[in-house]
Order: structure tokens, then C-alpha cells, then sequence
């Protein structure tokens, strides 16, 4: 039963959702579901390579598909037997994780953000310092890394923050926090709670700002890490040497305000715009790999032996131009070649989108990820791997999720002028009070400097871009809308016409009946009234 599935896809160890009536296939009177066709003909080719992978920590077998508990290393999966263990691996992979061999020569990694950013291997961006990711998508390629961790670090995070938050803001609210708890206790509280926020779950982030100062590209993580930064320290300091500030910033009780929940609200926040940025770009990765999934993963290849030729079932990576292939009725075109032999229809609604088979013969061209139909042909590859039609389809799909929108650039110019300006304010505004501000001045031109650091701290930039990416994108590619590049969504606002060029651009090339129309005189049963 499709509720009864399993966690996880046991091949790919993306997550199963029953609700979407994933591919599935039994196994030793147990059903076992999949993110897509290409990882359930994996599994039905070779289940036991898929049912249980060793914890690394531990070295226990684990069930692929029930475990709650999985990391990605170097683009490896890793399964886990307890959340410790996991925790263990994450702290230290090198330690547990068996060496790899080395990825395949020319492979690219892009930056996401900064698609200028190019590197034979993987590593973070140095202007942006986000991870980089393979340029070629690949069928596998699990969940994405990053992702995993922020949405790890968001657990934690959300309700630290909110506990923060309601310590601070709760009696604006109406809730007696400080008569509960006591002004000293709720004071430590906060301090404890943003800790590990701030310390721990924020730091990929002063990691970007970090980078971003460096290379001199200051950008939204820049100002991230330089508000959330001051407002930390600044209240830790008030938190332990309140006596330091001058009386006029002191309560009723000899305590300096705090901004504890400011600095933890800010890392959720941004923390949350980051997950849905990344959710939305794995589920356009879930596209790229149902294209991807369109083309088998052998061919039956047929080689001249002592005279005779033999036919065997070979991994597509063997293919080579000029090599001789079977096609029998039924399968999918492994790779773009020639009939050489025999004739068939093909279904290439994958290509055009329109439902007839077109009928082939000796001399025409045929394309991977086609289907045959009930003739069975000899074809002579021309194009295999990346050549194919299809593989270049799907590199062009991959590199839409990597372009950026012209708005996406110009907000990224406003950040390049605006975050220097707002540095050079609170400097201002520190310098200012120590020249002419009130003794102690020095107190008075903190708070001024870090007062307007944490006011425009972009906070809203971390969450507006990404949740129009993810409803742009992610909602296109659940419905089967695959975008070629992302200004063609901003300029697709401004639309006013559509003009379609054929019927297979907007149907599914399979046609259905929907209702009968009779002429007058006749019934739907096709009889004379």
C-alpha cells in the first residue's frame, strides 16, 4: 500500500512523500518507493546493492529506506543508524568517510549565486561563500548538502529564536516573563539561548561575511554578519559589565538594554530565506533528473565475434560514436544515432510534444530518450553522454538554475553601494558622539554605531528573493513548466500575448478522449437519433 512505503528512496535517499504517488516496486513482499522511474529501475536491477549501506561511525548495517538519519559528503551518501552517530560523521567526515575516488576529468563546479565563479573542484565561492555546485546535473546526485544542514541548523534555530524573542518582547505582549523569571534570570536566559544561535548555527554565515570582506565584494552577508555581529557583542557586554554603560542607557533596575533577539530573530529568518532558496532549487533538480531519467542506463550493444555478431547489454557510459545498438520493440533509445537496419515507429513527444509515432527507416535520425515502438532496428551511435539532444536539454534546464534575474543583479548593486554606506554611517555616527556626545561618551557612541548596524541589517533581503524563487521555479517545475532562463521570468511579467508555434508545446503527446460533440441529428453513442 502506498501509505505503508518507506522513509526514504533507498537508491537516491531523497524523501518519499506517498501523498505524491511516487514510483514504486516490491521486493521480497515489501514496497519500496522512489523520487523517480530512474532510481526504481536501479533498484529493480540490483535490489540487494540498495537495501542496507554500513554506518560509517559505527560500521552496523543500516536499512537504506527506513533511516531517519542521513548526511552527504563529497557527494557521497552516507546512512546512519542513530542521530549520534550522524552528529559524530558531521563533525568530523574526514575521519569516517572512506576515500573516494576522484571525480571524473573536466567536471565544473558553479557558484549558484555568482554563476561567473568556476572551479574544477568543489569548494566555497570567494566572493559570495556559498558552496559550489556541478555544473552537470547527474542522476546521482543526492539531496543537496547545504540544504540538509540548513535545515538541521533551522530546527535549532526557529526555536531558540522564538524563545529569545518572547523573553524580550513578551512583556510588550502582556506576558509577565520578568515577574515569572525575574529581570536578572530572563536576562541570562537570553543570553544563553542566542549563544549557540549566534555562535554555532549562524556560522556559515559570518563564514559568506568573512569571505565577502576579504575579496572586497561586500554583499547582503557582509551586512549579516557585521549587524548580527555587533548586536551580539555589544549585549554580551551589557550582560556582563552592565556598570560600564553611562546611567542615562541604565533601567529602573541598573541594566542596559539588550539585543540578544534581534541578533537571534535575524539568523532564523535568514536561515528560513536560505532553506526555501535551496528547497526551490532541488525541486527544479528534480526535473533535471526526470529528464535525465528519460535515457536507460544500458544499451544493447552488438560486436562482431569470429565472424558472428553478438549481442550483450552493456552500461551507457561504454557507448561510443560508431558503435552498433539493438533496439527492440519497446525500449528507449539509448543515445543520438542512424537506423542502419530495420524500420519502426518512434514516439518523440519527449522532443516535439506531438502524440503520432513517426516512422523510421534506414538512413533517418533518431534521438535518446525516445520511445521505440513494435519494430525492432540496428542504429549506429553519433552522439553519447553529453552530445545527446537530451543531455543538452537538460544542460540548459541546469544552467536556468543558475541565472539570475536583472533584478536579482540590481539588487545585488544597490547591496554593493548600500552596505559600505551603512558601515560608513555608524562609523559616522560613532565618531560623532565621541567628539561632542555626552560623557561618557564613548558608551553613547557604541550604542549610537551598533544601533545602526542592527537597523539595516537585511534581513528582508534574505527572505524576499528567495520565496520569489521558490514560487517561480519550484511551483513551475511541479507542474512541468521547466524555465530556460530566469530573466525570461521577470520579462514574462510584461507580457501581454502568447504566441504558441506548434500543438506540442502545450500538450502532453498523449491525447485523450474528453467528450463527444454530435452533429445534429446524431447521439453520442454515434447512432441516428
Amino acid at each position: 500500500m502506498v501509505h505503508q512505503l518507506p522513509l526514504r528512496d533507498p537508491v537516491c535517499g531523497m524523501t518519499v512523500d506517498p501523498a505524491k504517488a511516487p514510483p514504486t516496486h516490491a521486493h521480497q513482499g515489501r514496497t519500496y518507493g522512489f523520487c523517480c522511474t530512474a532510481c526504481r529501475d536501479k533498484f529493480a536491477a540490483d535490489p540487494e546493492a540498495y537495501l542496507e549501506a554500513t554506518d560509517p561511525v559505527s560500521g552496523e548495517a543500516v536499512s537504506r529506506a527506513d533511516t531517519a538519519f542521513l548526511s552527504k559528503h563529497d557527494g557521497r551518501r552516507f546512512f546512519f543508524s542513530t542521530a549520534a552517530n550522524q552528529a559524530a560523521f558531521d563533525a568530523d567526515p574526514e575521519r569516517y568517510a572512506p576515500q573516494q575516488a576522484p571525480p571524473p576529468p573536466g567536471t565544473l563546479y558553479i557558484c549558484p549565486m555568482c554563476p561567473q565563479v568556476e572551479s574544477d573542484h568543489p569548494a566555497d565561492c570567494p566572493i559570495c561563500g556559498m558552496a559550489l555546485e556541478p555544473a552537470t546535473p547527474s542522476l546521482d546526485d543526492g539531496p543537496n548538502p547545504e540544504l540538509v544542514d540548513f535545515r538541521r541548523r533551522l530546527r535549532f534555530a526557529a526555536p531558540l529564536a522564538g524563545m529569545v524573542v518572547a523573553l524580550e518582547m513578551g512583556r510588550h505582549l502582556g506576558l509577565p516573563v520578568e515577574r515569572w523569571l525575574g529581570a536578572d534570570l530572563a536576562r541570562w536566559l537570553q543570553g544563553a539561548l542566542t549563544a549557540p544561535v549566534v555562535l554555532w548555527l549562524g556560522q556559515p554565515f559570518f563564514a559568506r561575511g568573512v569571505s565577502s570582506l576579504r575579496t572586497g565584494a561586500w554583499n547582503m552577508w557582509t551586512l549579516i554578519a557585521i549587524g548580527v555581529g555587533a548586536a551580539f557583542a555589544y549585549s554580551t557586554v551589557a550582560l556582563l559589565a552592565p556598570r560600564v554603560f553611562p546611567e542615562a542607557l541604565l533601567d529602573a533596575g541598573g541594566r542596559p538594554p539588550l539585543y540578544f533577539e534581534a541578533a537571534a530573530a535575524i539568523i532564523a529568518l535568514v536561515l528560513l530565506g536560505q532553506v526555501l532558496e535551496l528547497s526551490a532549487r532541488e525541486r527544479t533538480g528534480d526535473a533535471v533528473r526526470r529528464l535525465l531519467s528519460l535515457a536507460p542506463q544500458t544499451a544493447r550493444r552488438v560486436t562482431d565475434i569470429d565472424g558472428a555478431p553478438v549481442e550483450a547489454d552493456v552500461p551507457l557510459e561504454e557507448i561510443r560514436p560508431g558503435d552498433l545498438l539493438r533496439v527492440r520493440p519497446g525500449e528507449t533509445i539509448p543515445v543520438d544515432g542512424v537506423v542502419s537496419e530495420g524500420g519502426s515507429s518512434i514516439d518523440e513527444s519527449l522532443l516535439t510534444g506531438e502524440p503520432l509515432p513517426v516512422e523510421k527507416a534506414p538512413g533517418d535520425a533518431v534521438s535518446a530518450g525516445t520511445m521505440n515502438g513494435r519494430g525492432s532496428v540496428l542504429m549506429r551511435a553519433a552522439a553519447v553522454g553529453a552530445e545527446t539532444r537530451l543531455a543538452r536539454i537538460t544542460a540548459l534546464v541546469a544552467a536556468a538554475q543558475r541565472s539570475r534575474a536583472p533584478i536579482q543583479a540590481q539588487a545585488d548593486r544597490v547591496a554593493g553601494w548600500f552596505t559600505p554606506a551603512v558601515v560608513a554611517i555608524a562609523g559616522l555616527a560613532f565618531f560623532a558622539w565621541l567628539a561632542v556626545g555626552p560623557a561618557p561618551a564613548l558608551p553613547f557612541a557604541l550604542t549610537a554605531a551598533v544601533s545602526v548596524l542592527i537597523i539595516a541589517c537585511p534581513c528582508a533581503l534574505g527572505l524576499a528573493t528567495p520565496m520569489s524563487i521558490m514560487t517561480a521555479a519550484g511551483r513551475g517545475a511541479e507542474m512541468g513548466v521547466l524555465v530556460r532562463d530566469a530573466e525570461a521570468l521577470e520579462r514574462l511579467a510584461m507580457a501581454d500575448t502568447l504566441v504558441i508555434d506548434k500543438t506540442g508545446t502545450l500538450t502532453e503527446g498523449r491525447p485523450r478522449l474528453v467528450r463527444i460533440e454530435p452533429e445534429p441529428g446524431w447521439t453520442e453513442q454515434i447512432g441516428r437519433a
